[in-house]
């Protein structure tokens, strides 16, 4: 054998054997970044997940589901088979167990969603959504303490309109699995909240940690124009949230 036939040959094995290596770190980085995903949304490889759905607010079916309430759980499937986890799809008000026993989302605000309503009340009591008698599409409120986010339609001077929602991560207990909300005031903000959630898992983690209670509130930034896709981070409303609203005085 030449000097330069065994010069090619070394040379194929070193890179073969870099390229393994490659491979090797590429997939151990993988599996990394994969499990810190599943541990921040509760969702371990072959586990099972709720997905609570909403009703169409105002349609006369109780099984209606809003269009964009779809793609947004659409869009919560793919995160479920990215972790590797099946998806139980249930409707808001056939769900009959508490939490921590599996991964939640739980799509809607409370006046379509009676899970979300129960989860409200029970543990974040700081929260509230409230709807004028005369028009409650028009000024929906979410209310967190001493702080308003009020929704109003596309005018004159606002003609994308102005929306937010809730996104909430909750914890019935150490080690339980968590439960999202995800709280709009339209259902685009509802999809809005579920594409902030799936792009920002990872900075959450790291805000908040694995088993953290969080509620932020997010703007839809001019949603007649931009559907749910510009969305920004309004309030972390977590301290008032979980505080227990003081009695108004008769």
């Amino acid at each position: 054998m030449t000097d330069s036939v065994l010069n090619v040959l070394l040379g194929l094995v070193a890179s073969a054997i870099s390229a393994g290596l490659g491979w090797l770190a590429q997939t151990l980085r993988r599996r990394r970044r994969l499990g810190r995903v599943r541990e921040f949304f509760g969702m371990p490889g072959g586990t099972e997940c709720l997905l609570v759905v909403n009703r169409h607010a105002s349609a006369a079916s109780s099984m209606s589901v809003q269009r964009n309430d779809v793609y947004a759980l659409l869009e919560l499937a793919a995160l479920v088979k990215e972790c590797d986890a099946r998806a139980d799809i249930v409707a808001h008000d056939e769900v009959r167990q508490g939490l921590g026993r599996k991964a939640e989302f739980c799509l809607g605000g409370p006046t379509s969603n009676v899970r979300t309503a129960a989860h409200l009340a029970s543990w974040l009591p700081g929260i509230s959504f409230t709807a004028s008698s005369t028009d409650p599409a028009a000024d929906l409120t979410i209310t967190a303490g001493d702080e308003r986010f009020r929704h109003e339609r596309g005018s004159h001077a606002a003609p994308g309109g102005q929306t937010y929602a809730l996104l909430a991560r909750l914890h019935a207990g150490g080690g339980d699995s968590p439960v999202f909300l995800i709280a709009g005031q339209t259902a685009v903000s509802n999809h809005a909240a579920v594409r902030y959630l799936t792009a920002h898992h990872r900075e959450l983690a790291r805000r908040y940690g694995k088993d953290g209670t969080f509620a932020l509130i997010l703007s839809v930034v001019n949603p007649g124009a931009y559907g749910p896709d510009v969305v920004i981070e309004a309030s972390d409303v977590t301290a008032k949230a979980l505080a227990t609203p003081t009695p108004v005085a008769a």
